[in-house]
């Protein structure tokens, strides 16, 4: 069943910034620091100036980029993190990446090891931390930049009861938080605001075409639709 595209959706990145009578103006987004170059030793680096970016950008209410998705974020503690450490998985470079650090299964000393250096980082234990590699990013265009960010935001979520409702604290009232998978609505909300990348247009390009597949053999050779059905 073809899932029909939200409505309301926020303003999308190159309008934004007429709205805002900034024309097509750099956003001025931190950069990261020498210390944190390609060819320096491995490093992590907490962003503190890029995370307040980020809040001024896309979280806080009236933000040049505001995006009501990620409006349950106010609430949440967030950490980011340069790095220069290359990351490989699944045979792809990773350039951004979104965590729970309160999550996991690591041994007490490990898990209390990475707790207290997040703590000296930041102060607190945060809700999500998001490491961006350095060495690719800082090439980024403003747009690039911008819609990798709001991708790793999206991970963000705040977590769901079964049903689907947003989970919120019975203590505090505010929104508790899980880290998501990608799903249609992040799709719609990158795709919206930043357009699509050069391999999903193609993709959209064979969608329109005569499928060389009936849809009963695409469905017998794709586990996860076979789980779905059974």
């Amino acid at each position: 069943m073809a899932t029909a595209a939200p409505e309301n959706r926020v303003i999308p990145f190159d309008r934004a910034f007429k709205l805002q009578g900034m024309g097509r103006k750099r956003v001025g987004r931190p950069m990261p620091p020498p210390t944190v170059d390609e060819f320096a030793p491995d490093h992590f680096y907490p962003a503190i100036e890029l995370l307040a970016w980020i809040r001024a950008t896309f979280i806080d209410t009236g933000a040049p980029l505001y995006n009501p998705d990620h409006a349950h974020l106010e609430f949440a503690s967030l950490g980011v993190l340069w790095t220069n450490k290359s990351y490989r998985k699944q045979q792809r470079w990773i350039i951004g990446q979104a965590e729970d650090p309160k999550g996991g299964t690591a041994g007490a000393w490990k898990k209390g090891r990475g707790e207290q250096q997040l703590e000296e980082w930041f102060g607190e234990l945060p809700d999500f931390v998001i490491t961006l590699y350095a060495p690719r990013l800082k090439t980024f265009d403003d747009r690039s930049f911008c819609a990798v960010i709001e991708h790793e935001l999206y991970h963000c979520a705040q977590a769901t009861m079964d049903t689907g409702a947003p989970r919120f604290s019975t203590k505090t009232g505010e929104p508790l938080f899980a880290i998501k998978g990608h799903d249609v609505e992040e799709f719609f909300g990158v795709a919206a605001r930043y357009g699509l990348p050069a391999d999903l247009k193609a993709l959209v390009d064979l969608a329109k075409q005569q499928p060389q597949l009936p849809d009963r053999i695409i469905e017998g050779a794709c586990g996860t639709c076979m789980a779905r059905a059974a």
